[in-house]
């Protein structure tokens, strides 16, 4: 036979062994991830709303409730079983559901540990656990998902440290743990999470400091780690984040003073700073304030429970108008409240009590017609109480008691709605 004509027919025989390759591969994988499935069903103990009796063989796969293919190869690609009210736990043959790039289990009763086999699943991008009874620690093996852009495992049972690992997954923009019972410290190597943009670590066991390195997390936006037992300073470099809306740090055990540099966050929205040990009862303490200015967007600014000293600043009224809530409460403040307070016309809540302001309630509180609650309680005001009082409209709770005020009630308070 003519070589010109040998090499066609040696392509074609070629193409059609590359394609029954092709077909016999994805008959193959196809059986792999049904029976995957399969046990994945085994493994589900209770079903109140009969989801897993629609897994059998009278349809494919692909059709089943919660399961979505790839329409090219006919690979599972997502398992969504959102608050189906499923019992169970996450066999190991997870992991040979290798085209996975979405499991969202969100709001079930799963229970047991995250296989270690979740290391397969290479192509995974989200990976929602929220709100089950998870148990055992992080898998550190995770950090082969190298694609993975959200985690979400709060309200769980999760224990042990933040695997150093997780600092491989440069794609990871959402980590969201609180509510469980993670220990140890912060790692360093969060810094490496470069598209970071929520990081929430509240409400579990973690110590240690804040590391420097959350400075180099610049699309950092929400950041929550309230609730833990975090020590030490603020660290200065927080500021370099500097796409920061959302600072939560309450009910941890910081210490130091706040960083004037975080007036550089224009666009910081939420502060919180409730419950911690920050100040030294020194004048001077709430100088940060005069940098604020700069954050206009500014709502909540919360203080309380510190040991913050000195004079309330006239500068706080160059604070944002969007502001809504003010908390500088059981500190140890002194001096009057300037009329000036009159221009953050938006606060519906306004806390100064137990500290120890002096001299009367100025008639500029009387401009704060949002104001729902008004804190003043614990302190050493004195003189009347201010009839301008009565524009507070929208007042719901009031606390003036163990003061020094004269003991008649303005008669123009009657005309508060509430």
């Amino acid at each position: 036979m003519e070589p010109s004509y040998l090499f066609p027919r040696i392509l074609l025989v070629l193409l059609i062994s590359g394609l029954e390759s092709a077909i016999a591969s994805s008959i193959s994988g196809n059986e792999t991830d049904r029976m995957a499935l399969l046990d994945f069903k085994n493994h589900i103990t209770q079903d109140p709303f009969q989801i897993m009796p629609s897994w059998n063989d009278s349809l494919h796969f692909c059709n089943w409730v919660g399961v979505k293919c790839n329409p090219t190869n006919g690979r599972v690609m997502v398992l969504n079983l959102e608050s189906q009210n499923l019992f169970g736990s996450i066999p190991p043959s997870i992991g040979n559901l290798t085209f996975l790039t979405g499991i969202n289990l969100t709001d079930n009763n799963f229970q047991g540990e995250i296989p270690q086999e979740i290391d397969r699943l290479i192509r995974l991008q989200h990976l929602d656990l929220s709100y089950n009874s998870f148990s055992g620690k992080i898998p550190s093996n995770i950090s082969q998902c190298r694609d993975l852009t959200i985690f979400c495992a709060p309200k769980n049972h999760l224990v042990g440290q933040l695997p150093e690992q997780l600092s491989s997954l440069s794609k990871l923009v959402f980590l969201g743990v609180e509510s469980n019972n993670l220990s140890g410290i912060i790692p360093a190597s969060i810094g490496n999470l470069s598209s970071l943009y929520v990081l929430s670590l509240m409400q579990n066991i973690l110590q240690g400091t804040i590391p420097e390195q959350i400075g180099l997390l610049s699309g950092l936006g929400f950041f929550q780690v309230s609730q833990n037992g975090i020590l030490g300073p603020i660290p200065v470099s927080l500021s370099n984040a500097t796409g920061l809306m959302l600072v939560d740090f309450a009910q941890n055990s910081l210490t130091g003073t706040l960083p004037r540099s975080l007036g550089i966050l224009q666009g910081l929205n939420h502060f919180n700073f409730d419950d911690n040990q920050l100040g030294n009862g020194k004048m001077g303490g709430l100088n940060f304030i005069d940098y604020l200015s700069n954050c206009t967007n500014l709502e909540v600014l919360r203080l309380a429970r510190n040991q913050v000293g000195g004079e309330l600043p006239n500068s706080i009224a160059n604070l944002s108008t969007s502001l809504q809530t003010l908390t500088l409460g059981s500190n140890m403040l002194y001096g009057n409240i300037p009329n000036e307070i009159g221009n953050l016309v938006n606060l519906t809540l306004l806390g100064f009590e137990g500290n120890y302001l002096d001299g009367s309630i100025l008639e500029g509180v009387g401009a704060l017609r949002q104001l729902a609650g008004l804190y003043l309680n614990v302190n050493r005001f004195s003189g009347q109480i201010p009839s301008s009082l009565s524009n507070l409209t929208s007042l719901t709770r009031l606390f003036m008691e163990e003061n020094r005020l004269e003991r008649s009630i303005p008669p123009s308070l009657g005309s508060c709605s509430t």
